[in-house]
């Protein structure tokens, strides 16, 4: 038994450990190159995991941005009619101011312009229900927002910059400017009482 183990060794001193895997175990510098692949491994599932993370960020944006154009749309869809019933309004209006109230005596006329002044209400109303505003800004502070100034009126006896004469009322829809109010903005103004200038710098 001692002769058979000789002869084996001389077969099984060259021999190279097998792995789990049948390959050969991998020296020093085999486990550095894994060391630099797990590395490199990680490195490109950061990237892809930042890449996701943008991507995914991206699409967040386009939903949001979608649907804030949606509803937008939706707001505003009716900006063009409703800027086309503006004019027969004003038509109402002017129809309802060309007859002094002195001057009614007729039942027959002043029940015409009873009719005349339902509709402008209804029709008031109705675009109100759907966001439509209209901008009477008489006695307030000029807005170039929403006002557009048509002359100065000196010795008004108001502050500077209010407006004092409104020519057509403007419109909004919901936050967004239909026509601006043409107005007529008083220059110079009344000197601010003592008493308010006291309060004021209490």
């Amino acid at each position: 038994m001692i002769e058979d183990k000789d002869e084996m060794a001389p077969e099984t001193a060259g021999a190279v450990p097998a792995n789990d895997a049948g390959g050969p175990v991998e020296d020093d510098a085999g486990v550095t190159t894994a060391d630099d692949r797990l590395v490199a491994l990680e490195t490109e599932l950061a990237e892809a995991k930042d890449r996701l993370l943008r991507a995914l960020a991206e699409a967040e944006n386009t939903r949001r941005r979608a649907q804030r154009e949606r509803e937008d749309l939706q707001k505003y869809a009716i900006a063009g009619f409703a800027r086309d019933l503006l004019s027969p309004v004003d038509n109402l209006r002017r129809a309802l101011d060309s007859v002094p109230e002195a001057e009614i005596g007729d039942p027959k006329l002043r029940g015409l312009l009873d009719g005349v002044a339902a509709t402008e209400r209804e029709l008031l109303a109705a675009l109100e229900r759907h966001g439509v505003k209209r901008i009477d800004p008489k006695g307030e502070k000029f807005d170039h927002n929403f006002h557009q100034a048509i002359f100065e009126a000196e010795n008004s006896g108001q502050p500077a910059g209010t407006v004092v004469v409104v020519l057509q009322p403007g419109y909004v829809l919901h936050d967004r400017l239909l026509r601006p109010a043409m107005v007529g903005v008083a220059k110079g103004g009344a000197p601010v009482p003592e008493a308010d200038s006291t309060d004021d710098a209490a």
